[in-house]
């Protein structure tokens, strides 16, 4: 059976954790910020885990964590 690809979008986008949940960024934080609030800035600044349904999907694009 041949190698798995990992999914380079992907792999730039999300890290497994230790624990195997998936960490993401927040999204609205690329440009146009200066019309944002600096509370809501600095709210985007942390960053989340993906639900499970959508952890599932990721995993499968990144076949060696």
């Amino acid at each position: 059976m041949p190698k798995l690809k990992t999914n380079r979008s992907a792999a730039k986008r999300f890290k497994i954790t230790k624990t195997g949940k998936i960490k993401k960024r927040s999204a609205k934080r690329g440009h146009i910020l200066s019309k944002m609030s600096s509370k809501a800035k600095r709210k985007l600044r942390k960053s989340s885990y993906l639900s499970d349904s959508d952890a599932k999907k990721i995993r499968r694009l990144l076949p060696y964590g």
